[in-house]
């Protein structure tokens, strides 16, 4: 079946796909793709700033700090908002601000309560009907969203903008907050014969340095109308756009452990029908992802014989090998019933001036795009 192509035999065919969608109508002010490059300093500040405001004690140090996380994210002047930024002092004070000058006054977490936010904007309306077309074009019977802003929002956008576009909404929509309060969390959508007969999340799996997951790695699972169960591990492994690359690389290798972990032991209580799949942030072969590309039995679709790339194997910015982010990886029971995939790039920029591929005639800019990610899908035979 071609995307958005013929009507398929539901009880034999099942299509799966995943998007990182890049937020559907709102995402933070310092994630326009616009200014990404200028504003990559505000997201670094603004995950430091909050991580020192958590410490107990307040040393000399983290005062100094402090103070200039604060005015690298625009915060040093009259009041508590800047353009990017917003902080929140909801008991007590953090500061007080003096001619100009800002004198760190809590001795600690426990002598206020606030926090720093980052602020927020609407997408563009023309790349959010966009990222619907690209949803209804992919036609995937089941479809990870990475960075969907809310379930509410979900649920909105697939019955308002697919109408727009005369299409049917999903019937199933499901999204588990996570750990990023970015707004930029994992969600399911399926048809209505591929109901949500299960979920379990992970967002509290914790190790011996905390925390696993930036946002989550929910277990979804669905039943086919033929009564096949499918596990699916929705991911958005930590990125590495903002950050100390090796403290970056770090967590995305915790991730993948773990995320093998509970593949394996999805495989081991007796599920044969499982699929890891999203925003892995990271390319085939890096050392971050071994432990889920090199050491389980997965497999990825885009190295299925009958899968189209169209001659580019990356997924993100301009479809390079280094830039290939977005899998979809099938435990050995459901490989055997692969017949193919590909990546629909469609409502993707490609390159400077948009002529890397053919794209949507309503996309003439790369703020118009549905996202800089290319959607993902892989096609099996049950």
């Amino acid at each position: 079946m071609t995307a958005g192509g013929e009507r398929r035999n539901l009880w034999s065919k099942m299509r799966i796909g995943s998007f990182n969608v890049e937020n559907l109508f709102d995402r933070a002010k310092a994630l326009d793709p616009r200014d990404r490059k200028k504003v990559a300093p505000v997201l670094n500040a603004y995950a430091e700033i909050n991580a020192l405001l958590e410490h107990t004690t307040y040393t000399a140090e983290d005062r100094a700090r402090i103070v200039e996380l604060l005015r690298a994210l625009r915060l040093g002047g009259k009041d508590d908002g800047g353009p990017y930024a917003q902080l929140r002092q909801n008991r007590g004070r953090l500061l007080k601000r003096t001619k100009g000058k800002i004198e760190i006054v809590a001795d600690g977490r426990a002598s206020w309560i606030g926090w720093v936010e980052l602020k927020m904007a609407p997408v563009n309306q023309v790349a959010t009907q966009n990222t619907a077309q690209v949803m209804h074009d992919v036609g995937a019977d089941v479809l990870a969203v990475v960075e969907a802003d809310n379930r509410p929002a979900l649920i909105k956008f697939s019955e308002i903008l697919f109408k727009r576009i005369r299409a049917l909404p999903y019937a199933h929509v499901m999204l588990i907050d996570g750990n990023d309060d970015r707004g930029i969390d994992v969600a399911l959508l399926t048809k209505a014969d591929y109901p949500i007969v299960r979920i379990r999340s992970h967002v509290d799996d914790r190790d011996d340095r905390g925390v696993i997951f930036s946002r989550d790695c929910p277990e979804y699972t669905v039943t086919t109308p033929a009564g096949e169960r499918v596990v699916l591990l929705a991911n958005h492994l930590k990125s590495k756009g903002y950050g100390k690359p090796a403290e970056s690389n770090a967590r995305r290798e915790r991730q993948a452990h773990r995320v093998a972990e509970i593949y394996n032991g999805l495989i081991a209580d007796g599920e044969q029908n499982v699929v890891v799949l999203g925003d892995f942030n990271d390319f085939p072969g890096s050392p971050p992802l071994a432990p889920l590309l090199a050491q389980t039995d997965l497999r990825d679709i885009s190295t299925h014989g009958r899968f189209d790339d169209g001659g580019r194997p990356g997924t993100f910015g301009n479809g390079t090998a280094r830039e290939k982010i977005d899998y979809i990886l099938l435990s050995p029971a459901l490989w055997a019933h692969a017949t193919g995939g590909g990546v629909f790039r469609k409502g993707a920029w490609g390159g400077k001036n948009g002529t890397l591929w053919q794209h949507y005639p309503t996309v003439r800019s790369a703020v118009q795009a549905a996202s800089d990610h290319s959607a993902i899908y892989a096609d099996l035979d049950l």
